[in-house]
């Protein structure tokens, strides 16, 4: 990565985000909401939508446990 990219990355980061610890510190809340209504996952949980919309990995984490919780519904 070079440094005008990670500038325009830094840049564009959305300032509700927040961040990777606080957003998993808070997935399974978002998660369990969101498996209902994201829509009001989203609103709810602003930060960890805007990290979600940013972060990849945290994405994947979050499908895992959507997953998990339609598995485990009847």
């Amino acid at each position: 990565m070079n440094d005008m990219f990670a500038l325009d990355r830094f840049l564009r980061t959305d300032p509700e985000d927040v961040g990777c610890g606080q957003a998993m510190e808070l997935l399974h809340l978002y998660a369990e909401l969101a498996a209902t209504n994201a829509d009001a996952a989203a609103e709810r949980y602003r930060g960890v939508a805007a990290h979600l919309r940013a972060c990849g990995p945290c994405g994947e984490d979050l499908e895992g446990l959507l997953a998990a919780i339609a598995e485990r519904r009847p």
